[in-house]
């Protein structure tokens, strides 16, 4: 077994976890980019990676519907370990799509706190639409 890197932050994170990706268009620099310089949204591994946060989201809430469905709501250890390993697949696919976006984990990180501060300062937590 392979010795687990060390990871001292969401940009180490991001870094580790690019090895893992399969697409060598992206490792090897050969995205499809428009002429302006702005990744072209038709990129096969971006697309790969949005349609597999889609799918790992989708794990993640099906081990917790069937928690509440079938044991009445209550996480086991076993139950609390799946679902972190799914959590981590979704964590996985976010810090690639912030990778092919060059977009460091870390800062995602920082504008979505930036987002929920400026939301609870004007009372706005709740509700709906992306910008209230």
């Amino acid at each position: 077994m392979r010795k687990t890197e060390k990871i001292h932050g969401l940009d180490d994170y991001q870094t580790v976890a690019l090895k893992y990706d399969t697409y060598p268009s992206f490792r090897d620099g050969l995205m499809k980019y428009s002429k302006d310089g702005i990744m072209v949204a038709t990129e096969k591994g971006l697309i790969e990676k949005v349609l597999g946060l889609s799918g790992e989201a989708g794990e993640t809430v099906d081990k917790y519907k069937k928690i509440l469905r079938d044991k009445d709501g209550i996480i086991s250890p076993s139950d609390r370990e799946e679902l972190v390993k799914e959590l981590g697949d979704v964590l996985w696919y976010v810090a690639m799509i912030s990778e092919y976006l060059e977009v460091p984990l870390s800062d995602v990180a920082k504008r979505n706190i930036e987002k929920l501060e400026s939301r609870y300062k004007r009372n706005k937590i709740h509700g709906a639409g992306d910008n209230r």
